[in-house]
């Protein structure tokens, strides 16, 4: 068909449009944080920048005390649990070359766009909470057990893997089929090959659990992500019916 039977062949951009640079700036933007469009991610990204900085650039003794301060063992978190909490999640293992750190950026970035920066704050949070205290608590219990020595109270523990691995479950249940199954596959045998090298058995554990707190979330994600999409959200009450009298 010639574009005088087709006029719209016309009007149909090149396909070289597609690699303008306008065209790369606005695809960038929209997968990377941004001020405006992904406040929280972007603060984020800066302050974890900040810390890997430091830490790479910084006085090692300094560092070194800084990063056991924020560690989440049992120690600190018998005295302090709310400031180890926190502070833990400002420093990457590895630093800002490791693949948290990439993975962060572009997970968060596009939790955020589907659902909000409180929310996407919140599942990163919870996981990491709930993920550090599923995993430390028993190593509290096994040392005034016997099972353990008092060194493992001590154990350096920080990083914002656990926190990742919740957002990584949390925006599997927010993409289409096609896309969610393999991207769950692919983290699940990364996990498994984990726990059989057991190199680090706290953080092994850890990330299966902190990747089930981000799937618990996914009723509650889909429905802000419906509504941000504009999508008619089911009622409980059906059309026409009035729902029951609550005083």
């Amino acid at each position: 068909m010639t574009s005088a039977e087709n006029p719209d062949a016309d009007r149909r951009p090149p396909l070289w449009a597609a690699w303008e640079p306008r065209s790369c700036l606005r695809r960038a933007a929209h997968v990377l944080p941004t001020p405006t469009g992904t406040p929280f991610t972007f603060a984020y990204t800066l302050l974890l920048l900040s810390t890997s900085l430091y830490a790479e650039f910084g006085d090692p003794d300094t560092v070194r005390t800084l990063v056991e301060g924020s560690s989440t063992d049992v120690q600190h978190l018998t005295r302090t649990p709310v400031l180890v909490l926190l502070a833990s999640a400002l420093w990457i293992a590895g630093g800002i070359s490791s693949p948290w750190a990439v993975g962060f950026v572009f997970i968060l970035t596009a939790l955020e766009r589907r659902v909000g920066g409180l929310r996407a704050a919140g599942v990163f949070l919870l996981g990491h909470v709930v993920a550090t205290l599923a995993t430390e608590v028993p190593v509290g219990v096994s040392v005034m057990a016997g099972q353990l020595p008092d060194s493992s109270l001590h154990r350096l523990d920080y990083g914002i893997s656990f926190g990742l691995m919740a957002s990584v479950g949390a925006l599997a249940g927010l993409l289409a089929p096609v896309l969610r199954w393999p991207l769950l596959g692919v983290v699940v045998v990364l996990i498994t090959q984990d726990l059989f090298d057991m190199v680090d058995p706290l953080a092994s554990w850890g990330h299966p659990l902190a990747l089930l707190v981000g799937v618990v979330c996914w009723p509650f994600l889909r429905r802000e992500d419906a509504r941000r999409a504009g999508v008619p959200v089911p009622s409980a009450v059906p059309d026409g019916q009035m729902g029951p009298y609550v005083p």
